[in-house]
């Protein structure tokens, strides 16, 4: 949010320069966001006007101008502005005055002597049309200095307000919050009742009152939409960032700043009959005010009239029934409408309005009656016209139930002492209704802070009044010990360092993904769906990490790097109680970067199999499966100990095609608590005999996985084989068709003594019969 601090000191006026101030609001929880001129530094700058403006007598585009400054007699000036007349009241630069990047002094111009220089905005570093000089208002006191006429010292203050804080989206409310935090008075507008002079109305029927509780509507005929804005309404709104448009628009955005209450008003001529506040119907569009024709949707709250949608409540009105220069009958509205009833709404038509952005965080629904009678006592002044009196349809409003604040827990849960006296009226400045009790404060929230509905609100509320600059810093009172770590465990940051020394780089993707991306990787997948998301591509929870890092491939490949091994440890969200970690990863391109000591090969599977076993610290059982969003034939399960805990292979070809890549990229999931288990460090004693190798060649079918026959010879070794590995997959000359030969590397070694050749044979002749029996091998002649 956006505001001049001289509107704020307008309602308030601590004792504090700006940066002090800016501080201040800082510290008590409203973040400033930045700090701006209102205009950048010049001086020497008068209010002039231009009594003739006679052609140059050498030159077809300029004009020889005398200039009344506020001084005795006029001054000449020559100027090629196309618009410069006489009786025009502009800004005028006298001699020696420093501008945006240059400095004014007496010149010939042409042969004629010119004593200053008549501005446009771009001159002077202002906002506006800069094709001619700057026009003032007839009223403009000429001579007087046009910054200090302007107001132009000010400063734009922008806030960077938490959705809690939506009190604060008003001028109103950040001066009763400064008033809070500082001591200072505050002196706010007083809104007297307008007094009605005719009898019209317009009713009002509530169809969803759980969306739309409270909804006035005003008539006020007569106006004169075509008179200028006042020039201190308009300063103020351009200011905090809205254009003026027409005075009975700028009336509505005015009020919507200074009380944080959105209003329209709707041309009386153009509406059809009574008001209907009530859900979209099947089919019905509106054109609204920027020209965006919106086909509603069942749950958009709509204020309607006979002939259908008149406007999208909360957000935007329509512009078949909006205000123009030629209206002279307009109606009023404002309403309080369910922060539920508006969120999102406009996001999904691709909308951001002021009005959606309050109403979405909650708006004060005590003071819509005070919003009505200030926009009609503004259009009444401004505008001219006479008003009817107020309709009102409500049904319930939000209760705002009494909060018991116990002191002892207040001085136990915020670490000091604060009195009690003080926080009840820190609270009472904010708006509260504050009643002591023994020692209890049982406080209402006022209607305009819907953040306060427990006792811990109230704690937090009285510490931030009372500065969290004032809190002393205390060492804590508790002994420090470190705690526990469990060896058999492995630490998240271990796994993730343990990626980065195997060449990968870790990346962190959004937990919000497309529910288009779940489905095409698992066509089962169920994603869970949110209800208000951030974004239409970004409305479900992710059901595996390979979307993302497959979206974070396509990006990198974008960016001309086609080597990629990244890698993400993260949750998925399989249902609302099951969310486990999982440890995802991809690689993509050249098995190592580019050398000259090895040639380019792309990387393949058994690259990623190596780096998930040098991970794991052992050999992983990949076998063979199926995977939706994997290749069918390099696709693998990978088991420990007889669990199942991931996926490894190639991406899917109709996925490969689908996301637009080159090549498919190698993918790996993995359970990360079944990771995350080690086995406490054990001795063994380093033996001092010879080891005993034999190298076993057998012969079994091409189909049978390595890992089948490796898990039988496993299982049937004797305790002093230290290792069995495959060194050797053969197929061909001497191998019968739809057989393989895989050559084993046995090695054997006892730690007390040097094994025999008996032991040895039997050892090797279990192994040879556990080949036989498990997988139909048998050793090659």
């Amino acid at each position: 949010m956006q505001f001049p601090e001289s509107w704020l000191r307008s309602l308030v006026n601590p004792a504090l320069d700006t940066a002090q101030l800016a501080h201040a609001l800082t510290m008590a929880g409203l973040e400033v966001e930045a700090l701006a001129p209102a205009a950048p530094p010049f001086n020497s700058v008068v209010v002039a006007e231009i009594l003739s403006a006679e052609k140059h007598p050498d030159a077809d585009r300029l004009r020889v101008c005398q200039v009344d400054v506020g001084e005795s007699s006029p001054v000449t000036i020559v100027c090629g502005a196309p618009n410069a007349a006489a009786g025009l009241k502009v800004p005028c630069a006298r001699p020696g005055a420093k501008l945006p990047g240059f400095e004014i002094k007496v010149a010939k111009v042409r042969g004629v002597e010119s004593f200053g220089m008549l501005c446009s905005t771009k001159e002077l570093g202002l906002e506006g049309a800069a094709d001619g000089l700057m026009v003032l208002d007839d009223d403009a006191p000429v001579g007087e200095d046009f910054r200090g006429w302007l107001n132009l010292d000010d400063t734009l203050i922008t806030l960077k307000l938490t959705p809690n804080r939506a009190d604060c989206l008003s001028m109103q409310g950040l001066a009763r919050e400064v008033g809070a935090i500082t001591g200072a008075e505050v002196r706010l507008p007083q809104i007297g009742l307008a007094t009605e002079r005719i009898e019209d109305t317009v009713p009002v029927q509530l169809s969803a009152p759980e969306a739309c509780p409270r909804y006035l509507a005003r008539v006020v005929r007569g106006i004169d939409a075509q008179v200028a804005t006042p020039r201190w309404m308009a300063e103020r709104l351009e200011r905090s960032g809205i254009r003026p448009l027409l005075a009975p628009v700028d009336i509505t955005n005015y009020v919507l700043l200074e009380l944080g209450q959105p209003m329209h008003a709707f041309a009386l001529s153009r509406l059809n009959g009574g008001i209907e506040v009530r859900l979209a119907r099947a089919g019905e569009k509106l054109e609204l005010l920027d020209g965006q024709v919106a086909e509603l949707a069942s749950d958009m709250l709509v204020i309607a009239d006979a002939g259908g949608p008149v406007a999208l409540a909360g957000i935007m009105g329509g512009k078949p029934t909006s205000v123009e220069r030629v209206t002279v009958d307009v109606m009023l509205e404002a309403a309080f409408f369910a922060p539920a009833a508006i969120a999102g709404r406009a996001r999904r038509l691709g909308l951001s309005t002021d009005s959606s952005h309050r109403f979405e965080r909650g708006v004060d629904f005590g003071a819509t009656r005070q919003a009505m009678e200030r926009a009609t006592q503004l259009l009444l002044d401004i505008c001219g016209g006479q008003a009817g009196p107020i309709t009102e349809a409500a049904a319930e409003l939000p209760g705002r139930d009494p909060i018991t604040l116990r002191l002892a827990r207040l001085t136990r849960v915020a670490g000091i002492e604060l009195d009690a006296d003080q926080v009840a009226r820190d609270l009472a400045a904010i708006g509260a209704d504050v009643e002591r009790q023994d020692d209890c404060l049982v406080v209402t929230p006022p209607s305009f802070r819907f953040d306060l509905a427990i006792e811990e609100d109230l704690i937090e509320e009285a510490v931030r009044l009372f500065g969290y600059d004032n809190i002393p810093a205390q060492p804590p009172a508790a002994p420090s010990r470190m705690l526990p770590q469990d060896e058999t465990v492995l630490a998240d940051d271990a796994v993730r360092q343990m990626m980065v020394d195997l060449d990968y780089q870790e990346v962190i993707t959004y937990s919000f993904v497309d529910p288009a991306w779940e489905t095409a990787l698992d066509a089962g997948a169920r994603p869970l769906l949110l209800a208000n998301p951030l974004a239409s591509q970004l409305s479900a929870m992710r059901t595996t990490l390979w979307g993302g890092l497959i979206e974070t491939l396509r990006h990198n490949l974008n960016r001309q790097q086609e080597r990629v091994r990244i890698f993400e440890l993260g949750r998925v969200y399989a249902s609302l109680a099951e969310q486990p970690m999982k440890l995802g990863g991809l690689v993509y391109g050249d098995a190592l970067p580019e050398q000259w000591g090895a040639s380019s090969r792309r990387v393949d599977f058994f690259d990623l199999k190596g780096d998930l076993e040098r991970l794991f610290g052992r050999g992983l059982d990949a076998r063979r499966g199926t995977h939706p969003a994997l290749h069918p034939g390099q696709c693998a399960e990978l088991w420990v100990d007889g669990q199942s805990i991931g996926w490894v292979g190639a991406l899917h070809p109709r996925l490969v095609q689908a996301f637009d890549l080159a090549a498919a990229p190698l993918l790996f999931e993995l359970d990360s608590q079944v990771l995350a288990q080690r086995g406490l460090p054990r001795h063994v004693m380093l033996s001092r005999f010879p080891q005993m190798r034999r190298d076993l060649a057998f012969v079994l079918d091409a189909h049978t996985p390595a890992g089948e026959l490796l898990a039988a010879l496993r299982e049937a070794s004797a305790g002093f084989v230290r290792s069995i590995d495959v060194f050797d997959d053969y197929r061909g000359k001497g191998v019968p068709e739809n057989q393989k030969s895989l050559a084993i590397r046995v090695v054997m070694q006892d730690t007390e003594r040097t094994l025999t050749d008996q032991e040895v044979d039997e050892a090797v002749q279990k192994l040879v019969s556990a080949a036989r029996r498990q997988c139909n091998a048998s050793l090659r002649a």
